[in-house]
């Protein structure tokens, strides 16, 4: 729904008496940390980048464990600064300490900053903080001073239907990352399974494509262990295939697509898939599910997943792969887990992906909200402690900006250290253009988090070859999904992302809380000790009693909506 664009003039008045107005319903007390005097000073009716003179934004913002914590001191920030001439006094918090933090420095409006850049809110903290007037609605804002992301929005509509509520309002800057489209989307396979060739050669075995297959080969790295010991130099014990149960990419759930109805669990947040005849479902109550969960525990019985998949943290599991101890292992790109690099994964050298697995079927369920590729719709909001929201708006289109929108994401260029994400090159039309260097052995979710500062930002397919090139490691992971993986998903359907309705929001989430702990809890307790019949009974009642029936109407309302 668009909205009609304001003048400047009356676009200012109205924020003021927003964020006014906003603070007083909040309780807040005092000047707010937002940018002040200076940031408030500058004239909308004269908006340009960079200002005359230095302004001072307030933000908040997340950093990695073990990187540099201070975002002023990043390559990218510097020269933002520099070309803005608007400075950033941040505020930041460890990004593994982020969602207990965060909602506490929401709940004190007086000492919000202007803007809080890697937020991540999901659909009920945008619309509680909104209801509560601590953030404020950007739609007007970005059709008045966001002309980057309106070009992004232009060019991709379905981005700024899938940012509004009911209501046409824009309560967050999403983040969008377009890689591949529909069943080729680089994010339709997040657990992608990956297999170790170098065992499967040495053993002289072949690429498993059973359950059956996979069992045996499995068991061969077992039997084998001395002699994978010796030949590839492992340090510590063998695991034929390692996991971490429930935490996203490192769920092992992949493996039973071929199970029954072939849904899977492409799912780990809602554990839902759509039928091809639109119904939504929950995987959990098909006998798929209840088929691969046995064949998994069947495989921890015989020692064959590393028992410490349903405790150990991200840091073990990157470890131990590092050691050289996996045979399989499951991730978005394997050579954040083992030692292993972009030239033999392009190869097809060291650790290759396994296809889908065939038993009943063969099939692979794409995730939920994967055919429009990434997207956050929360990634950064505007909070009512803005003293200039048109500035602030102003200096975050900048991030669109197709140039600044792939450093952002990935890295940038021209560094001090010994590393760069990027060479600065050129195009075919000799216009600047970002070309990804080579990454060699460094881990790419390191050297990233090393230099990138994520927030908003957009990058759509067609900037590829014009503004940046298709990093290595994306390019051949595309190649696999649409090679290995696109062939074999089947269903018409995945759930696509939807903005709900404050109370549709509110009452999926607190359903999901029992829903997705009794489903997780049997997950973990079923693969160590198995089930009865007497336990899936229990289960698939229990999940009702936590009002399953309900959760997958409101899913069904907003399906229809979006097919129709």
């Amino acid at each position: 729904m668009k909205k009609a664009t304001m003048n400047r003039r009356s676009f200012l008045a109205l924020s003021a008496a927003s964020t006014a107005a906003a603070l007083s319903a909040c309780g807040g007390g005092g000047a707010p940390a937002g940018g002040g005097d200076a940031a408030a000073n500058v004239n909308p009716e004269d908006l340009t980048l960079p200002l005359k003179e230095t302004a001072t934004l307030s933000g908040l913002t997340s950093f990695p464990p073990g990187t540099e914590s201070e975002p002023n001191n990043r390559t990218i920030f510097k020269r933002l600064e520099e070309e803005t001439n608007v400075h950033i006094d941040w505020k930041t918090i460890q990004s593994d300490q982020w969602g207990d933090k965060i909602a506490l420095e929401m709940s004190n409006a007086a000492t919000l900053p202007d803007f809080i850049f890697t937020a991540g809110f999901g659909d009920t903290d945008l619309l509680k903080y909104a209801k509560q007037g601590v953030i404020i609605s950007l739609e007007d804002l970005i059709d008045t001073y966001m002309p980057n992301l309106q070009a992004v929005f232009s060019q991709a509509p379905e981005y700024r239907t899938m940012c509004e509520d009911e209501n046409g309002h824009i309560w967050a800057l999403p983040w969008i990352e377009q890689l591949g489209y529909e069943k080729t989307a680089i994010q339709t396979i997040g657990n992608m399974s990956f297999i170790n060739k170098d065992w499967l050669d040495f053993l002289n075995l072949s690429m498993p494509t059973t359950v059956d297959e996979f069992e045996a080969v499995l068991v061969a790295f077992k039997d084998n262990a001395d002699k994978l010991k010796s030949e590839f130099k492992v340090d510590g014990d063998i695991i034929p295939m390692a996991c971490i149960l429930n935490d996203g990419d490192q769920d092992p759930y992949i493996l039973i697509n071929g199970f029954g109805e072939g849904y899977g669990d492409p799912d780990r947040g809602k554990h839902i898939a759509v039928t091809d005849e639109g119904k939504v479902v929950c995987v959990a109550t098909s006998e798929g599910f209840r088929k691969g969960t046995e064949w998994l525990h069947k495989l921890y019985e015989q020692g064959l997943i590393d028992p410490e998949a349903f405790t150990q943290e991200w840091s073990t599991y990157v470890a131990k792969g590092k050691s050289g101890r996996y045979g399989v292992c499951f991730s978005w790109d394997v050579a954040n887990i083992a030692q292993v690099s972009m030239d033999d994964l392009i190869a097809g050298k060291g650790w290759v992906p396994m296809p889908a697995l065939t038993a009943d079927t063969k099939n692979i369920t794409p995730q939920t909200g994967s055919f429009t590729s990434g997207f956050d719709r929360g990634r950064c909001v505007i909070t009512a402690a803005a003293a200039n929201p048109a500035l602030v708006a102003t200096w975050l289109d900048k991030m669109y900006d197709p140039f600044q929108s792939p450093q952002n994401n990935w890295g940038t260029y021209g560094e001090d250290d010994d590393f760069d994400i990027f060479e600065l090159s050129e195009n075919d039309k000799g216009e600047k253009m970002l070309k990804h260097a080579p990454l060699g052995d460094a881990s790419p979710v390191e050297v990233r988090e090393a230099e990138s500062v994520n927030g908003p930002l957009a990058i759509l397919d067609s900037y590829y070859d014009v503004y940046v090139t298709c990093p290595d490691d994306a390019q051949y992971r595309l190649d696999w999904i649409k090679d290995i993986y696109t062939p074999d998903m089947n269903f018409k359907y995945c759930y696509p992302n939807v903005f709900m309705t404050a109370d549709d929001t509110k009452t999926v989430s607190n359903l999901l809380a029992d829903i997705q702990k009794c489903i997780n809890t049997a997950k973990s307790d079923w693969i160590m000790n198995g089930f009865s019949d007497a336990d899936w009974d229990s289960f698939q009642n229990d999940l009702n009693a936590y009002g399953l029936e309900q959760f997958l109407e409101i899913h069904q309302k907003y399906l229809d909506a979006y097919l129709n």
